[in-house]
């Protein structure tokens, strides 16, 4: 690909344009920009390196001097939209606040939907991911563990939403390409289910409709989620 180093490296480390040559006309908040508004309109897959240069009103060759790469792209994406954390002090509750950060990562999501399919450790270490990490850290200095263990937290409590997210933004989606309602074709479904289950086949999994046939609190069951996962790091 045109504009690929030879060798690895992390876009943060290089100058913000390569080579020498004029002032360049763009910053990577202006390319970063772009990409998400591109990504936010018509999904991830409609990110390119062209059409980031449309949007911006440059060549693509051109695009290739500020950013070496889509993954680099990727990164600037991702980098971007972090800076949405409004990062409060600390209550000194540790769990209260890494329960509103988890919070806050959901409905950030939900405003970009195609950030939980590029997650990744790979990007943990841009400036804005630094900074959250960084305040994560600040927000658990009440607990009793070590830097590592708290690590593994954050990164626990990052997995739960992202995946959790991913399942709603999947289902929203499937929902939005079907000819008939989400009523509808849960009605049809759990008609099945009851079926299937009444025929003594599945008695645990009837034990456990029997114990609450009521709808699913997808919110508590979110909460529920994370404060066991919060548990396992301690009280």
């Amino acid at each position: 690909m045109a504009g690929r180093p030879a060798e690895p490296e992390v876009i943060w480390a290089r100058p913000e344009r390569a080579g020498r040559g004029p002032r360049p006309a763009f910053s990577r908040a202006d390319i970063a920009a772009a990409a998400v508004r591109i990504a936010d309109a018509d999904g991830i897959d409609a990110v390119s390196m062209r059409r980031v240069a449309a949007e911006l009103g440059c060549g693509t060759m051109s695009l290739y001097n500020y950013v070496p790469c889509k993954e680099d792209l990727y990164e600037l994406m991702v980098d971007a939209v972090s800076a949405e954390y409004e990062l409060s002090d600390p209550t000194g509750d540790w769990r209260a606040d890494m329960l509103g950060l988890a919070h806050q990562t959901r409905a950030l999501m939900h405003r970009h939907p195609w950030v939980p399919g590029l997650m990744s450790p790979v990007y943990g270490f841009s400036p804005n991911a630094l900074r959250y990490l960084e305040h994560c850290m600040t927000v658990l200095d009440p607990l009793e563990a070590k830097y590592g263990t708290k690590m593994e937290l954050v990164a626990s409590v990052t997995g739960v939403v992202t995946t959790y997210v991913a399942n709603e933004i999947a289902t929203a989606e499937r929902t939005r390409s079907l000819p008939w309602s989400a009523e509808q074709e849960h009605g049809v479904r759990i008609g099945y289910l009851l079926s299937q289950v009444s025929t003594g086949r599945y008695p645990r999994l009837a034990a456990a409709f029997a114990e609450d046939s009521g709808p699913i609190d997808l919110d508590a069951v979110f909460e529920r989620a994370l404060g066991r996962t919060l548990d396992g790091f301690g009280k």
